[in-house]
């Protein structure tokens, strides 16, 4: 249909027909109704709606597009602004006929796969077969231990699910009060399928290994007839009918949910309603975000593992700062159905556990299509933790590893993986301005929360700091449509320049926080693997929020020791190839099993 006459059906009926009666009335409405037979409708004749503006509007207006008009130009503009483009703003003036409930995703979605590529054909899953040793005697070395260990421990009958949950809810009762990570403890149902798990493997009928499994999700994810808070004061009585999908394959597959963990409020950074949820390897300092109950609870032992979730790091930032292993699949192969939308071309779902290979059997469980998520596709997983690395060629960008933030440790990691017989590659990318990118996130976020936001339930929230939420969804009210469309072209621009560089290796290594490939695989939807490698000594507590000279953070004489580790960046549906690499340097470096003091 002309785009013209759609725009002019979709006008209110009574204010064509008022257009109509008073035709010449308002500057441009002499064509309101065509009255020539074969006479097109044209833009500039719809009803006048929305407020007065002058030029003086359009004036101070300039100053936050960036743009500049002249005299005449402001002057046009203003006399013309309620009949040509004032109605697009339906969503903002009303009257909103049409809701646009959560369900309900844009028409257009991100593809990352580029045309003409292929897609992944392999579709194989080996894990390690070695001896998971004698049960340990302690609860504490029992509640550290991987789910590689725990779950040949649980299949062969020498621990129980029943043991390991209440283990679980043990510790969670001792430590919880300290680190604000758990928003609700799911006790009752916990242990009734615990029980069930225990009945079910002494009659044969062993799930894989997850069954029996105790874990916590972050509360983002729904549960049925459990609250999903999403961490904001105003849904923290918001009780969900249905389990998300991802919850729903974990049962399936015989895990038992202990906990909704935190996160920052509608998943940015680390403070939520209860509080700020703190590291346990630095108890002065957040978690980090917006993942920060997942990092802080896999971390201090009170969970055999979660599920987080990343838009622009909130995988990989707290998976860092906790010393944990955090895996972000490809765009589109864990489906979100069920969970909590921020970015719709953005959001991804994936596990954070105590090591890599913990990361692939969970990543196992909850990968595959859904019809609920419009981006979820069928994917293959290829991953055999017995294969060589020998050969494979690591990327790295060498400007990257001389600067901040890489350390010691990142360039330790990239020597350990050329000792075992990778390639280390030089690489490159563009000098391009890839933080513009972040205006996806800004706009797409400000879309999902609109309703919050135009009813001024955001102002609840506890965070309301420049850089928090309620205040970037209401400047992001003020992003230029035609913007929004060119970082989108920018979007695609540099999936393509991933491609050229992912064609010349196997995977990335990275310093986890390098803000460039923070956004940039966010962006083009590849898989990471963030893993720790090593340690660090802080002397100053670190913050996702910007800093406040009136609240300044703790600071530490010594200096405090806290883990540190890299970032493995994968081609499209390739986390295998990741996971093998990881595995070997986890082997190698022997640093994964610490934990934290006082845990």
């Amino acid at each position: 249909m002309n785009t013209r006459r759609q725009f002019l059906i979709k006008a209110p009926v009574g204010l064509l027909a008022a257009v109509a009666a008073c035709k010449g009335a308002e500057q441009g409405a002499s064509s309101a109704a065509p009255s020539t037979p074969g006479a097109p409708p044209t833009f500039g004749t719809a009803p006048a709606v929305g407020p007065e503006v002058s030029a003086a509007t359009f004036a101070e207006a300039e100053k936050l597009g960036q743009v500049t008009m002249t005299a005449a130009e402001r002057d046009m503009a203003a006399k013309s602004w309620r009949t040509s483009m004032a109605a697009m703003l339906e969503r903002r003036t009303g009257p909103r006929k049409v809701a646009l409930e959560a369900n309900i995703a844009p028409a257009t979605k991100w593809n990352p796969v580029l045309s003409g590529t292929a897609g992944p054909q392999q579709d194989r899953f080996v894990r390690t077969t070695i001896d998971p040793g004698p049960l340990p005697t302690s609860d504490d070395d029992i509640a550290f231990a991987p789910v590689t260990k725990l779950s040949r421990w649980i299949e062969t009958r020498h621990l129980t699910s029943e043991r390991l949950t209440n283990i679980y809810l043990d510790r969670i009762a001792r430590f919880d009060s300290r680190l604000h990570c758990v928003i609700t403890l799911t006790r009752d149902v916990a242990l009734a399928a615990a029980k069930r798990a225990d009945a079910e493997i002494a009659a044969g009928k062993y799930r894989g290994p997850l069954h029996g499994i105790p874990y916590g999700v972050k509360d983002l994810l729904d549960t049925a007839n459990i609250p999903t808070t999403w961490g904001a004061e105003p849904f923290r009585n918001r009780v969900p009918t249905a389990d998300s999908v991802v919850v729903a394959r974990l049962d399936a597959a015989g895990a038992v949910l202990i906990a909704k963990l935190s996160l920052g409020a509608l998943a940015l950074n680390d403070i939520w309603f209860g509080g700020q949820t703190m590291n346990p390897w630095l108890i002065e300092e957040g978690a980090s975000g917006s993942s920060a109950g997942p990092g802080a609870a896999t971390a201090a032992g009170l969970v055999g593992f979660s599920v987080g979730s990343e838009t622009g790091g909130s995988i990989v930032s707290p998976s860092m700062r906790c010393g944990v292993t955090g895996l972000r699949p490809t765009y589109g192969r864990v489906p979100r159905t069920g969970a909590m939308t921020l970015c719709w071309s953005l959001d991804k779902l994936g596990p954070m556990t105590r090591s890599v290979e913990d990361a692939m059997l969970v990543l196992h469980a909850i990968s595959g299509p859904d019809a609920g998520d419009v981006a979820s596709v069928p994917s293959k997983l290829d991953f055999d933790a017995a294969a060589p690395v020998r050969g494979l060629k690591v990327g790295y960008f060498a400007a990257w590893m001389k600067e901040s933030p890489a350390t010691d440790v990142d360039r330790t990691s990239l020597d350990a993986m050329k000792a075992l017989g990778m390639v280390p590659t030089e690489v490159t990318l563009p000098d391009w301005p890839y933080d513009s990118l972040n205006l996806v996130l800004f706009a797409e976020g400000a879309a999902a929360f609109e309703e919050l936001v135009l009813s001024r339930q955001v102002n609840q929230l506890k965070a309301q700091v420049p850089d928090a939420w309620p205040n970037l969804f209401r400047e992001a009210r003020f992003l230029s449509a035609v913007d929004f469309v060119q970082a989108d072209r920018l979007r695609r621009k540099v999936a393509m320049e991933m491609a050229r560089v992912m064609s010349q290796v196997d995977l990335l290594l990275v310093p986890s926080l390098r803000d460039e490939m923070l956004v940039i695989s966010n962006n083009t939807g590849h898989p990471s693997l963030t893993m720790r490698t090593g340690f660090v000594q802080v002397s100053e507590a670190r913050s996702d929020w910007a800093p406040d000279p009136a609240h300044r953070l703790p600071t530490f004489a010594p200096p405090r020791r806290v883990p540190h580790g890299v970032t493995l960046i994968g081609r499209l549906f390739d986390e295998g190839t990741v996971a093998r690499a990881g595995l070997a340097l986890e082997q190698s470096l022997k640093v994964v099993g610490e934990r934290p003091p006082g845990f």
